[in-house]
């Protein structure tokens, strides 16, 4: 069955809501995002979560010394690495990571089994942030694509169109932002639905 990622917590009780509708996983965005949480506020609300909950840390191109301090002080699962980060430099980390790519056209895919991570997040390449933008890509380039990764698919997944996206990409993971959110907050009613819905494919 596919998992399921909520990502941009930032307050307490949706946190909860997400684990209570059967999420998988919950991501935290450090980097710059409307959906940016401070550290403190992290680790409190990662504090009171379940331990079989996988927990994620999104980072921008930061130090190798801030990701392993975030990791550590908010007691994360892995790091997801949305910049530019290399090879060379993933593999220099002693610490849980995966990379996401951002997905324009299908050779953009090419490269990504040069990291060395179990699971890699393919997500939409528009929009001023890296990720977040609530726009998708063409599933259609995932076809025939064999990654030695496990995937996690994001990039404008939301309850209508969530079951489509797993049955032509077939994916580890799904993960979703702004595809639960109403004005810019987490919407439990669209949480509960996504998670329905990615549920019941078989």
């Amino acid at each position: 069955m596919t998992k399921v990622k909520i990502c941009g917590i930032t307050r307490e009780a949706e946190a909860h809501f997400a684990v209570d509708a059967g999420a998988d996983a919950l991501g935290f965005v450090f980097a710059p995002s409307k959906r940016k949480i401070e550290v403190e506020k992290a680790a409190e609300i990662c504090a009171a979560l379940p331990s079989h909950l996988i927990k994620i840390g999104v980072f921008v191109n930061e130090s190798r010394e801030n990701l392993k301090e975030i990791f550590q002080r908010v007691n994360l699962d892995y790091v997801q690495l949305h910049g530019d980060e290399s090879p060379s430099f993933c593999e220099s980390l002693d610490i849980p990571y995966f990379k996401a790519v951002s997905i324009k056209e299908k050779q953009d895919l090419f490269g990504i089994e040069k990291y060395q991570s179990e699971m890699v997040l393919v997500d939409s390449g528009k929009g001023p942030y890296r990720g977040g933008n609530g726009t998708t890509f063409n599933w259609d380039y995932m076809e025939g694509t064999r990654l030695p990764q496990q995937l996690i698919l994001a990039g404008g997944l939301n309850p209508a169109n969530v079951r489509e996206a797993i049955l032509k990409v077939r994916p580890y993971m799904v993960d979703v932002s702004s595809g639960v959110e109403t004005d810019g907050k987490k919407d439990i009613l669209k949480i509960g639905s996504f998670i329905s819905e990615v549920k019941a494919v078989k």
